[in-house]
């Protein structure tokens, strides 16, 4: 083996490893588990409960109300285990100088964030596949199997764009108000990035307004695989732009911003 290679070998392998940590801490967390997996599969009971004889628009055509939420709520998802997640634990860690006896071993600080955002995008995914099977077992909302590429992909780079921001976030923030900021924040592009309500019954400016936003970016693409008259990978190089340029920007302040000394009191 090269010198050049092992070079890349070796961090990748302490990255995985490090991961695999933070994957097995998360299942041993019932309360992560269930707000990760679990809330959005209830989310999309309730809503097929309440909505089951009704349909929506979807790209051209109608689709059943369960069809339309099963990709919304993989958004959801992707949110709740990477931005929402990511956040608050970081915040605690920190603020209980968890990340200071950390950052006081011998492990790369970039493997230690690296790893987490890489558990992170382990997490949606699982959510997604979990959404997937039940939607399509349970309600029958059918996403092709070529669109299933893009599925994983717009998790996967939605995930990791929120997770950079989770970061960038997180150097603001504290204990007490964590949970309240990203609430005010998350829950109203909810709203406007198609994942509580269907874009069509929109205005047109709150649309656009919800383009700018990263949910979106992840919602729109994920919308547009379950879309009966979609063909192809459906993967769209514009959200994937916007959610890296997103990433780039907030891993640039995460860079310049991050702490890992708790915060004076």
């Amino acid at each position: 083996m090269s010198a050049v290679t092992r070079s890349v070998v070796g961090p990748l392998e302490l990255l995985l490893h490090q991961s695999r940590y933070e994957f097995r801490a998360f299942r041993r967390n019932r309360r992560a588990l269930v707000f990760s997996l679990l809330l959005p599969v209830l989310f999309l009971v309730v809503f097929a409960g309440v909505f089951g004889n009704g349909t929506v628009a979807l790209g051209g055509t109608r689709v059943t109300v369960a069809t339309y939420y099963v990709p919304g709520l993989m958004a959801l998802a992707v949110v709740s285990s990477s931005l929402v997640n990511l956040t608050t634990s970081v915040v605690a860690e920190r603020d209980l100088g968890v990340l200071k006896r950390r950052r006081a071993t011998p492990v790369a600080p970039w493997v230690l964030m690296g790893a987490r955002a890489l558990t992170s995008v382990r997490i949606s995914l699982l959510a997604a596949a979990l959404l997937v099977a039940v939607g399509r077992v349970v309600y029958g909302a059918y996403v092709p199997g070529d669109a299933l590429i893009g599925v994983a992909v717009t998790v996967m780079v939605g995930s990791a764009s929120l997770s950079a921001l989770g970061y960038a976030l997180s150097t603001w923030l504290t204990m007490d108000s964590v949970q309240p900021v990203l609430q005010v924040v998350v829950l109203p592009l909810y709203f406007v990035s198609g994942v509580f309500v269907p874009q069509d019954r929109l205005p047109s400016w709150l649309r656009l307004a919800a383009e700018v936003f990263p949910i979106e970016r992840i919602a729109g693409p994920l919308h547009h695989a379950f879309d009966p008259a979609v063909t192809g990978a459906g993967v769209s190089a514009v959200d994937l732009g916007v959610l890296a340029a997103w990433a780039a920007v907030a891993g640039a302040i995460a860079v310049r911003r991050f702490t890992w000394l708790p915060r004076a009191t």
